[in-house]
C-alpha cells in the first residue's frame, strides 16, 4: 500500500513539473497539427476522387441514357448493343445498374435480381422531374447515382433532328437510371495514403519528441539554476545575492529572493544584536550583586549600618533583574500572532482612568501632576491586557522622563472609525536623531538616566507590539528639553 502511494506521489509530482507540461506542450504542439493535416489532405483527396468518379459516372450515363432513347430500351430490353453497354458500365465501376420505367418498375438490373419489381424512393422521384442526384456512402464504399432517361429526339421529314430542351417543351423522363458505383479504388489508395502518412508521422514524432525533451531542458534551465543558487545560500555556501536573468519571471523571482535574504540577514543581525544585548542586561545586575557580595564577604566584623546599604543595593539590582525579565517575557507574548488576541468590548475611558490611578502615586513621588481629558465617552473593541501595558508603558515613561514640578496630560477622543489616545508630558524630550530608533529592543536615549530610573529598554517595543496587534499605529514627535507626545491610534471595531 505504501509503495504504491509512492508511485502516485512520484506521478503526481511529474505531472506538476514544469519541464514535463512543457514537454506535453511542444509534444502536442507538434502532433496535433501533423494529425490535422494527415486528416485534411486524405479527406482532401477523398472528396477530390469521389467528384472527379461522380463527373465520370454521370457522363457515361447521360450517353447510356441517350442510347436507351434511340434503340427504345425501354419499350424492349433485347438489344444486345445496349446489354452490352451496361454490362460494360457495370463491370468498369465494379457496381450496379438497374433501368427504371414510368411505372417505377426495373425493367434490367445488371445483378439480375430486381427485375420486374417497383422501386420508389426520394431520388427517383425527384429524378423523374428532372433532378439528377448522388450519394456517397464512405461507410459502405460506394456512390449511388440516379441518372434521368429523357427524350430530346423527335421524328422529321428531314430524317432525325436533334433538339435541345430549350426547342422543345419540356417534359417529364421517361425513366431512371440508378446505379451504384464502388469506391473499392478510392479507399484502396486511401489505405496507402495513409498509411504513408502514418509512417511520416512517425518519424516526424521521433524528432519533435527529440525537440521538445531538448526545448523543455532549455526552457527551464534557468529556473534549475535559481534553484540551486537558492539551496546554496540555504546549505551556507554562500550569502551572496544570486542573479539569474534568462527570462523576466526569473528576474522577479530572484529580486523577490534577494530581497527575503536581505531581510533575513537584517533579522539575523538583530537576533544577535538582541542576544547580545539581552546577555548584557542580564549579566550587569548579577555583575554588581556579586561584587557586592564579596565585599561584604572580604571584610570582617562589617557595621550594621553598611551591611544594610549593601543589602539595599543588592535588593536593587534584584529588582532590576526581575523588572527585565518581566518585560522579557512580556515581549515574547507580543510576538505571538494576532489569533492569541482576546478582544472584549470595553469602555477606553474607565479602562485610562484605572491606569492613571494606579500611576498617580509615582507621579506624586517625583512631583509629577497627571492631567485626564476625554473628549467623548469611547467604547472600543481591545485587548485589555495588552493595551493596558501599551498604554501604562507610555504614561510611566512620561512620568519618569519627566521634570520635577512637570505635567502628564493624556487626551481621549475618537471619529467614526478610530479611538486616539494622546499622552504628552513636559518631561526632557528626545533628540530628532534617536526618534527612528526608539522602538527598537533595549535601545536607550539616556542610557545613564535610564539606569537611574531603572528603565530595561523595552517598554516601547512592547508598546508597539501591542498597538500594532490592534491594527492600530503610534506616532511621536519630541523636542529637547520641550517635552514629548506620543499618539496612538486604535480601530474602534477590531479588523477580522
Amino acid at each position: 500500500m505504501f509503495e504504491k502511494y509512492k508511485q502516485l506521489s512520484g506521478k503526481v509530482k511529474i505531472l506538476k513539473s514544469l519541464k514535463a507540461r512543457l514537454f506535453v506542450i511542444i509534444l502536442l504542439a507538434g502532433v496535433i497539427p501533423s494529425v490535422g493535416m494527415r486528416y485534411a489532405i486524405l479527406q482532401s483527396y477523398e472528396d477530390r476522387a469521389v467528384n472527379v468518379r461522380i463527373a465520370d459516372v454521370q457522363n457515361q450515363f447521360k450517353i447510356l441514357a441517350n442510347h436507351l432513347i434511340i434503340y427504345g430500351y425501354l419499350l424492349d430490353t433485347s438489344s444486345e448493343v445496349v446489354n452490352t453497354e451496361l454490362d460494360q458500365l457495370s463491370n468498369l465501376y465494379d457496381g450496379r445498374v438497374l433501368i427504371i420505367d414510368q411505372n417505377f418498375k426495373v425493367i434490367k438490373d445488371t445483378y439480375g435480381i430486381s427485375e420486374g419489381r417497383t422501386v420508389i424512393s426520394e431520388e427517383v422521384i425527384r429524378c423523374f422531374k428532372g433532378s439528377a442526384s448522388t450519394n456517397y456512402d464512405s461507410k459502405n464504399g460506394y456512390i449511388e447515382i440516379t441518372t434521368p432517361i429523357v427524350n430530346t429526339v423527335v421524328s422529321t421529314t428531314s430524317g432525325i433532328q436533334a433538339e435541345t430542351e430549350s426547342d422543345t417543351k419540356e417534359s417529364l423522363a421517361e425513366g431512371v437510371i440508378l446505379s451504384s458505383v464502388s469506391t473499392s479504388t478510392i479507399m484502396a489508395t486511401l489505405d496507402i495514403l495513409n498509411r504513408r502518412a502514418m509512417i511520416v508521422e512517425l518519424i516526424a514524432l521521433v524528432f519533435i519528441v527529440a525537440i521538445a525533451l531538448v526545448l523543455s531542458n532549455l526552457l527551464t534551465a534557468p529556473f534549475e539554476r535559481v534553484t540551486q543558487a537558492i539551496n546554496e545560500v540555504k546549505a551556507g555556501f554562500t550569502d551572496e545575492e544570486i542573479s539569474v536573468n534568462d527570462y523576466v519571471e526569473t528576474e522577479h523571482i530572484v529580486d523577490a529572493f534577494n530581497q527575503l535574504l536581505g531581510r533575513m540577514k537584517v533579522l539575523d543581525d538583530s537576533r544577535q544584536e538582541f542576544v547580545s544585548n539581552v546577555s548584557h542586561e542580564l549579566k550587569t545586575p548579577l555583575t554588581s550583586m556579586k561584587v557586592l557580595a564579596d565585599s561584604l564577604m572580604a571584610q570582617e566584623e562589617v557595621p550594621a549600618e553598611l551591611y544594610k546599604e549593601f543589602m539595599t543595593d543588592i535588593a536593587n539590582e534584584i529588582e532590576r533583574e526581575n523588572k527585565i525579565i518581566s518585560d522579557l517575557l512580556s515581549l515574547v507574548k507580543m510576538d505571538k500572532k494576532a489569533a492569541d488576541i482576546n478582544i472584549v468590548s470595553m469602555d477606553i475611558n474607565e479602562l485610562l482612568e484605572l491606569i492613571l490611578k494606579r500611576l498617580r502615586p509615582i507621579a506624586r513621588t517625583r512631583n509629577v501632576e497627571v492631567i485626564f481629558e476625554s473628549i467623548r465617552p469611547v467604547t472600543a473593541e481591545v485587548d485589555e491586557v495588552k493595551l493596558t501595558l501599551a498604554l501604562s508603558n507610555l504614561v510611566e515613561n512620561a512620568i519618569k522622563y519627566n521634570v520635577p514640578g512637570g505635567w502628564v496630560r493624556v487626551i481621549l477622543d475618537a471619529d467614526h472609525q478610530f479611538f486616539t489616545v494622546e499622552v504628552s508630558d513636559s518631561g526632557i524630550g528626545i533628540p530628532q536623531e534617536e526618534l527612528e530608533h526608539i522602538y527598537e529592543r533595549f535601545y536607550r536615549v539616556d542610557k545613564s538616566h535610564s539606569r537611574e530610573i531603572g528603565g530595561s529598554g523595552l517598554g516601547l517595543a512592547i508598546t508597539r507590539s501591542a498597538i500594532l496587534m490592534h491594527r492600530g499605529s503610534i506616532r511621536v514627535i519630541s523636542e529637547e528639553e520641550q517635552g514629548t507626545t506620543f499618539i496612538v491610534k486604535i480601530p474602534l471595531i477590531h479588523p477580522v
